[in-house]
């Protein structure tokens, strides 16, 4: 069989796959993927799809960003509470299944749902009104960009924070190049390259979240931030600092990264991924053995671009961080670990990727430079 009709058959698969992903998004379910409701004065925004852990998708993002645009300018809503369903997830990341299937094909998912995405995140980080996001429970990739940039973020023991990115072949965005390297030291910078997850407290600890407030105290907190009149963000501060002081689980316990935060400030601050590596390897430590172990398993190409995207992030404005990582966005979606990551990890679930290239040393400079370079008049405008 000739190599033109192999690539039409690839083709004309992954295009009926995509229709199959792309309807069930678009579907009329029984149940709404996004609840929006007006509770007194507060708008409360709640991702409705448990079974797959609140996965965020272009149909949500194109009810949530009017909605919250609408309340913003609206004299009636007060405040912004956004929330996950179930007992599991606020929201596990974006549906980037989708988005792969879409990539391969041409079809415009690949562009649309980044930069729409973006543009919410963009929206969420300049609101005007309290944004509360109460992540009580999975908050990794697009469920961080979610929570994050809004002004108050609330951990519960059930939370668990992560940016897996590098392990798929993509990059830590959703503004990850804004406030990672706004973190202590160079701990954002460690969570970017590794994917290292962070549990309940440590969210806060870390500074990716604002409070820490029990799980079973999360329905009291919501009524009584509902039943605020005309709150300022320092009466919502108020009432949340309450409840954290209430919240005393776990608070015994040192921050899980506390003995190796040093270390992480030494080993991460070469400029480049394979001093960090070098690094690691001349420590020899437990702790310093497994980062290296933790790294040879990521994409070579993302761990080179999540570099510079935090070295350049820790400069730049949220805006300006997402206009850099719409491109980044685009580059992955032309380049191939991301899609050998999403089939390695999500697909196939074989967790054996295949990088290409597939060592440091073969990503050059020029490789990573043409990542960031401009879109004209493709890119992301805020």
């Amino acid at each position: 069989m000739s190599l033109t009709v192999l690539t039409s058959a690839y083709r004309l698969r992954s295009l009926c796959r995509l229709q199959r992903i792309q309807a069930h998004m678009m579907s009329s379910h029984a149940e709404p993927e996004v609840l929006l409701e007006k509770v007194g004065r507060t708008g409360v925004i709640t991702m409705n799809r448990p079974k797959v852990l609140n996965a965020l998708n272009l149909t949500m993002i194109r009810q949530i960003y009017p909605q919250l645009k609408k309340w913003e300018s609206d004299n009636e809503t007060d405040i912004v509470i956004i929330k996950g369903a179930g007992d599991k997830a606020f929201c596990a990341g974006g549906d980037i299944r989708a988005v792969t299937e879409a990539g391969k094909v041409g079809d415009s998912l690949a562009q649309d749902f980044f930069r729409e995405e973006y543009i919410l995140n963009n929206a969420i980080g300049s609101y005007r009104k309290p944004y509360i996001a109460l992540i009580d429970g999975i908050t990794m990739g697009g469920g961080v960009g979610l929570s994050v940039h809004g002004r108050f973020r609330v951990a519960t023991e059930k939370t668990l924070f992560a940016m897996p990115e590098t392990a798929i072949g993509l990059f830590p965005d959703v503004g990850g190049g804004y406030f990672l390297p706004r973190l202590q030291g160079k701990l954002g910078l460690f969570l970017a390259l590794t994917g290292f997850r962070l549990k309940g407290r440590d969210v806060q600890r870390a500074g990716v979240a604002t409070h820490f407030v029990e799980s079973k105290k999360i329905p009291d907190l919501q009524k009584e931030l509902v039943d605020l009149k005309s709150p300022s963000a320092e009466d919502v501060s108020r009432v949340l600092d309450s409840y954290q002081s209430q919240s005393s689980l776990d608070a015994e316990k040192p921050f899980i990264l506390k003995k190796h935060l040093s270390d992480i400030d030494r080993l991460f601050s070469a400029s480049s991924v394979e001093g960090i590596v070098k690094n690691l390897k001349t420590d020899g430590s437990e702790f310093a053995k497994k980062q290296t172990e933790t790294l040879s398993k990521m994409s070579p190409t993302s761990l080179k671009i999540t570099l510079k995207q935090l070295q350049a992030g820790a400069a730049l404005s949220l805006q300006d961080v997402l206009v850099m990582e719409y491109r980044l966005s685009q580059a992955c979606m032309r380049g191939c670990d991301f899609y050998e990551g999403v089939r390695a990890v999500l697909v196939d679930k074989d967790q054996n990727p295949k990088w290409n290239p597939s060592t440091l040393e073969e990503v050059s400079n020029q490789m990573v430079e043409q990542c960031f370079s401009s879109l004209g008049e493709k890119d992301l405008t805020l």
